[in-house]
């Protein structure tokens, strides 16, 4: 079974995906934040299936705000819309986008030593509650 989704739904993906690893990178530590990007960034590229391909390049021409909460608020609510859009189309998919995710969020904490900052570590819960809010 060939799974089709729009160029809105894709879009939905990239915002939700990259989104997140832009708010692991803001949440990171001073000096640290290029390093949370890379290494999320490499989680997602990493992907495979439908998902790894969505996700194979950043989304184009997404403004994603000034503020660390105008990013939150429009990401986190694309990371349930997207679980929600993969489990009515792809179940399989969902499982393999939520993992991507979490993933990229063990990636962006791994940069640090130790255990992450505790700023974080409460984004990663954020995101993570999104996706699941699905």
């Amino acid at each position: 079974m060939s799974i089709t989704l729009t160029d809105q739904d894709k879009l939905t993906l990239q915002t939700a995906a990259w989104g997140a690893v832009s708010l692991m990178s803001a949440a990171g530590a001073a000096g640290s934040a290029h390093k949370v990007a890379t290494e999320g960034s490499i989680a997602l590229t990493s992907a495979t299936g439908l998902v790894g391909h969505v996700l194979a390049k950043a989304p184009k021409g997404v403004k994603w705000g000034k503020t660390v909460a105008d990013l939150a608020d429009q990401v986190l609510p694309a990371l349930t819309v997207a679980m929600s859009l993969l489990k009515q189309q792809a179940p399989a998919e969902a499982d393999n986008f939520r993992n991507t995710i979490i993933v990229a969020l063990d990636a962006a904490a791994r940069t640090h030593l130790g255990e992450p900052s505790p700023t974080l570590a409460d984004m990663a819960r954020k995101i993570t509650e999104a996706v699941d809010a699905a």
